[in-house]
Formats: structure tokens, sequence, C-alpha cells
């Protein structure tokens, strides 16, 4: 039976329909993410699904007994909130038992009086069979580096503030997550904790994410949000791609087509016999039809065509760069150089330095020690984290018309504001909004417009792709890899750094700043984890690992998660095969089932691969 039952469900926003007659279901621990442009009503259709709103036609019903948690994607705390508080916080008696221990536990360090306290509390957990839940909850809040559980959550940063919200959400096994964006504002190891753990649950999920490489090894179905309708797509992110370039293919046969039939129709129109008036006029009107039809091949794209200025050898030289907060080293007699046409990704825990350096680059900050270098002709474009030139009480074209009433494009053209608004997915309607009313991913999207509309030729970003939907992000890494100059990009997002740079910045923390050649993937083991900042770090390049070690923690639990991935698999595998023996003629199984097949195989190769890895290492350690 049905975790989550959607039948014809529609909504609206601002008096035109975000989507109508949407149908679908969410089985027990299935997996689903949700992908979409910025404003197509992904994050309307989670918080409709979390009975956050309502919506204006269908039907939505949940199994009985499911228990729900959403994780918006601007989480809200009340006034006067602990981290403590705010993670517990539950209407259930378990949870407000576990609240309990967990606070006794912290005031235990300061008053030794407490510990019967918590042996009376330990006591109840245990009589109330809570004991794994407490082991759990503590094994979130390690791997989501939470700690400091008296603090006043209205102290923290955006950040620390998600991390908070998102144990919240996983605290407490919920039957059925939601969670919209969860990878924002998180660090790489963040990330690549919540992934596994995720992958892991036995709960069902329904996400909305623009991380590629984390909707890829998560979900298991794609739910596409797009002109008004939501498509299903039985597979991973990988099998929606072939899908949709299937569709493509079929799309694009099918307008040559239609060009073809329209231009004989034509073609008889002009040439065919006048005495056969009822005819002509049959087949003119059938002209007429495939023209009307013609427009519809073409759909709304994100098009990015703004231009850039010459760029000379010179760029960006750091020589001895230093610069302290309250006497902690954020940089420290850093020397680097940006060379032409160079791009180059600054990875590392957040709060390590990466949007300090950009805007010492970008002259929003003096150092306090050394100097930042600008060659003569650079020309900056800062895509800061924050959009911090956007005024929200202003219209989009007028945002727009500050920066160039025409802007002159890479191939020479000259385009209105309102045209180059019609290029990044603003047609004529939006363009007369207030800035305030557009969503987060929209509002990203126009602050992108502006910087490029600068025609720069140094493009410094900072975590560009939070909040920008997986079609702009496409559509953005094409545009990087045409342009003729440099970038400095400071981001978590794994597929973006392997797709545009081609070397590294790893801030360790503590003012040091080591260089890598590469992606995040040829440099996944050199990548700085949160905990570096703690420790005390070596001085220059990290010596070479050793050929001969015993496993590390996080290797020997991904060696045992392998081995029962891989058991699982074979089981799978066989059942797979039985069922495809006894099919007969059902042939839509027979396809679902193959599909599963090929995907099992696939994963069996890469994860046996992996485990004699780890199997050699440790038998060599």
């Amino acid at each position: 039976m049905p975790l989550v039952t959607v039948a014809g469900l529609a909504k609206s926003f601002r008096m035109q329909p975000l989507f109508e007659d949407v149908s679908f279901t969410l089985e027990p621990g299935e997996k689903l993410g949700v992908i979409g442009l910025n404003g197509s009503g992904k994050s309307t259709l989670l918080r409709i699904v979390a009975g956050i709103e309502s919506p204006d036609a269908g039907e939505l019903s949940m199994a009985r007994d499911t228990t729900l948690s959403f994780l918006p994607q601007n989480p809200f705390f009340p006034e006067g909130v602990t981290v403590l508080e705010s993670i517990f916080a539950s209407q259930t008696e378990t949870m407000a038992l576990l609240r309990r221990y967990e606070a006794a536990c912290e005031a235990l360090h300061a008053d030794p009086g407490m510990m019967d306290r918590v042996a009376r509390l330990a006591d109840e957990l245990e009589a109330a069979g809570a004991w794994s839940l407490e082991v759990e909850a503590r094994n979130i809040m390690t791997g989501l580096g939470i700690t400091d559980m008296d603090r006043p959550v209205a102290e923290l940063s955006g950040g620390q503030r998600k991390l908070v919200a998102l144990a919240h959400a996983l605290v407490g096994r919920p039957g059925l997550l939601l969670l919209d964006e969860p990878t924002n504002h998180l660090d790489t190891e963040r990330i690549r904790w919540l992934e596994d753990y995720l992958a892991r649950s036995t709960g069902a999920l329904l996400m909305v994410t623009h991380d590629r490489y984390f909707l890829e090894r998560v979900t298991r179905r794609i739910l596409e949000v797009a002109d008004g309708t939501v498509t299903s797509y039985a597979g991973s992110y990988s099998y929606y791609l072939e899908k949709k370039d299937e569709q493509e293919a079929r799309k694009a046969h099918a307008a040559a087509r239609r060009k073809s039939l329209l231009k004989r129709e034509l073609e008889w129109l002009r040439r065919g016999p006048r005495g056969r008036a009822t005819r002509q006029k049959a087949r003119f009107d059938r002209a007429q039809e495939l023209l009307s039809k013609a427009p519809e091949t073409a759909e709304r794209e994100l098009e990015i065509q703004t231009g850039s200025r010459r760029l000379g050898n010179k760029v960006v030289e750091l020589r001895g760069l230093g610069k302290s907060f309250e006497g902690k080293a954020v940089v420290e007699n850093l020397d680097f150089v940006l060379e032409k046409g160079e791009r180059v990704g600054l990875l590392g825990p957040n709060g390590a330095g990466k949007s300090t350096l950009l805007d010492l680059v970008a002259g929003r900050l003096a150092p306090d020690l050394g100097e930042v270098v600008l060659g003569p002709t650079v020309a900056i474009g800062y895509y800061d984290q924050e959009s911090r030139e956007l005024d929200e009480t202003q219209k989009v074209i007028d945002y727009v018309r500050e920066g160039g009433e025409v802007i002159r494009t890479g191939s020479g053209r000259e385009l209105t504001a309102a045209q180059m608004l019609e290029q990044f997915l603003f047609p004529g309607t939006a363009q007369h909004t207030a800035i305030a009313r557009l969503s987060g991913g929209e509002r990203r999207r126009l602050y992108l417009l502006r910087v490029l509309m600068g025609s720069p030729n140094v493009l410094l970003l900072d975590e560009p792709t939070n909040d920008l939907d997986i079609d702009t992000l496409i559509r953005l890494e094409a545009y990087l890899d045409q342009f003729p100059g440099s970038l400095l990009v400071a981001s978590h997002d794994r597929y973006f750094l392997d797709r545009t740079v081609g070397r590294l910045l790893l801030f360790r923390g503590r003012g040091r700043v080591d260089q890598a050649l590469g992606g995040y993937s040829e440099n996944v083991d050199l990548a700085p984890l949160p905990e570096e900042r703690v420790r005390p770090a070596p001085v220059g390049p990290l010596p070479p690992a050793p050929k001969s070690r015993k496993l590390r923690y996080k290797e020997q639990r991904e060696l045992e998660t392998l081995e029962r991935s891989i058991e699982e698999a074979e089981t799978r595998k066989k059942d797979l095969e039985h069922l495809l023996a006894g099919v007969g003629f059902d042939h839509q199984k027979a396809e679902e089932f193959y599909r599963e097949l090929q995907q099992l195989d696939r994963n069996l190769e890469d994860w046996i691969e992996r485990w004699s890895e780890l199997e050699e290492l440790r038998s060599s350690g």
C-alpha cells in the first residue's frame, strides 16, 4: 500500500498556474528526487505534501500512523531556543524524554551532582525502549558536527542553523522525510555524511536538490516539475538524463517531420489546381494547423550570451597574504597566482576563509599582511553568497536597467534589458514583479544576470550553486566552458567543481591553504575535514600517504557498508532474474525488472572494486 497518494493536484500562484492534474504515489522506503526550474513549484509541492499549504484542487492521502519530518529551505526557529531544544522539539513523550536526558548529560559537564538525574533518566529511556533512538540521535549530531548544545540558535550562522534544522528532521526516524535543498550551506564532509545516511535509511524520502552527485547516489526515482505538470522517471538521475535525451531526439525528429510536411503543404497551396476549392481549403486548414503547432517545439531555455572584456597576461597575484579576525588567522602567508584563462576552486569547511579570500581579491576587505595585485586589464564580476546588491523594493526590469539599457553579447549582438531578461527566463509579466516576490532561486538567477552584464574577464563565484536549479547550473557550466577569462569559485558542490575547475585551493583552517591540481574527485582524499580547524596543522604540503597502513575508522565503516550492500544486491539480483523468467507477456514489468537488474550490475561492479581496494589495504596494514 502506498505511503502517499497524490491525485489530480493543482496549485496556482499570483494567478498563474504552477501545476495542475499532478498524480503520483510514494511507496514505503522509496526515495524520490524532485527537480525543475526555479519557480516551477518544487518547494510548493513539498509544502503541500507536508500539510503546510493546501492545493487548489485534487487530493492527497497518507497511510495511517505515518510520521513525517519536513526540512524547509529556510528554517524558522522560535525566539530564544537553544540548539538542544530545537533538535528535540517534538510533541511525543519519547522525544521529550530524550530532550531531558540530553540536557542532563550536557549539564553534567559542569555539575557532577547531576549524575543521579542522568542515571534516573537513563532508566526511563531503558524502560521506554528508546536507547536505540538516543544512540542514533548522538550519531546524527556527531555526523553533522553539532556541539555546544546550550548555545542559542539565534547566535548561529546560516550554515549552522541549517545543520540544527536538519538534525531535528532526522532525529526520530520519520516514516517520511521531506527535504528542501538539504545540501545548501553544508560543507562537503557534511554532505558526504548525509548522503551516506540517507542512502542507508529505510524511511521514505521526497527531496528537492540541485546537487547532482547527491541526487544520483541517494534517489531511485525522479519527479520533474516542468510546464505545469509533474513527470515521473523510474530510475536515478543518470537514468532521467538518458530518458530526457531520448525525448529530445524524438521531439527533434517530430519537429523536422512537421517542418517537412509544412513545406509540402505550402508548396501545394502555391501551385495546386484552382478548380478544387474544397480540397484546397482542407489542405490550407491543415497547413494552418501545422503552423500553429510549430512554436510548441521550442521550449523556454536559459541563454547566457553576455560578453567579456580582453584580459592581459597578468591577472591576480597574492603575495604573502594574511588576514585574521579577533586574533584568529583565516589566511596566513599565502602566495598564489591566478593565470589567464585558469579555473581554480576553493574547497574547505564552513568558516575556513573561502569567502574572506574572495572578498580580499574583490577589494571588499583589506589584508592585514601582504598584498593583492591585479593586472591592469582585470574587470572583476563578483557573484557573492548574499546577493548583497539586490534591493527587494525594486522591480526586476529596473534592477537590470541599472546595469545598462543595452547589453552587448559575446557574438557582438546588442540586446535590450528586457531581451536579456527573456533569455534568463523572466518573461514580460515577470519583469515588472518586485524582487521581494521572487523565489530564492529566481533572485539568484537575476543576480547572476546582473553580474555577467558587466562583461567581466575575472569571475569570483561564492557558492554559485546554492538555490540555482539544475537546468541553470548546466547552462552556467556551459557558459564557463566558453568563458575566455579566469575563474575563482568557492563551492561545496562536488559535481560543479569536477565540471569546472582544474586546480584547488584547500582551506585547512588556522590560516593554512594548500594547493592541488585537478577537481574534487581527484583530490577527495585530500579534501579538508571540519575537525582540522581544531587540530594543529603542519606547515607545508601534505606528506605522501604511506603504502601500508591500517584502515581508518571511516574506511572500516565503508567496508562494512559495502559488504552489506553487495550481499543485499546479490540477493535482489537473484530475485529479479527469477521474476524476469516468470513475467510472461507483461512487457512493462519486464522493462522495469531489466532496468533494475542493469543498475544492480553497475552498482555491484563499483562496490566490488572498492571493496577489493579496502580489503587489500586492510590485509597489508
